[in-house]
């Protein structure tokens, strides 16, 4: 394994926040409460999360046990939380759902930009990105096609 430089975390948490912004931006176009700053933050926080596991790791590694799967495995369960408190209900239908859920891969590409998997994170804010955008437009068609059956029920 390669040594940690004090500058290769900064750059990855600078990816991080840089990839959250991509994620964060469409769900900022579309007025929705968390946006570009919320998923900058997400991702951010959780490639933080993931690098101090990964040097406490380092730091620690004469205790046996030592994980930093363990630190990460509890971001995914933390943002959990906040994703069920974004996604309430208005009468019978959940409100938020998909920005939620956004929050939710903020955090995998955080967490992934952490460990140094740069291509999966990119990746993946690729694809979060085509879903929020081009599915919406599927959704919205499908609606206008098929009508109420078909109600968004997940903004």
């Amino acid at each position: 394994m390669q040594p940690f430089l004090e500058s290769d975390m900064v750059w990855r948490l600078v990816i991080a926040a840089v990839l959250g912004v991509v994620l964060g931006f469409e769900r900022s176009l579309a007025g929705k409460h968390a946006g570009m700053r919320t998923y900058a933050l997400v991702s951010m926080g959780s490639a933080l999360f993931t690098i101090a596991g990964l040097l406490a790791s380092l730091e620690l590694n004469m205790f046996v046990g030592v994980n930093p799967l363990q630190i990460a495995s509890s971001v995914v369960i933390g943002i959990g939380f906040i994703g069920s408190g974004l996604a309430v209900f208005r009468g019978e239908h959940p409100v938020e759902l998909t920005t939620a859920t956004g929050i939710w891969l903020a955090a995998g590409v955080g967490i992934a930009v952490g460990f140094g998997f740069f291509g999966i994170a990119i990746a993946a804010s690729i694809l979060g990105v085509i879903i929020f955008s081009l599915l919406a437009k599927v959704e919205r068609a499908m609606r206008v096609r098929y009508g109420s059956k078909y109600q968004e029920t997940n903004g």
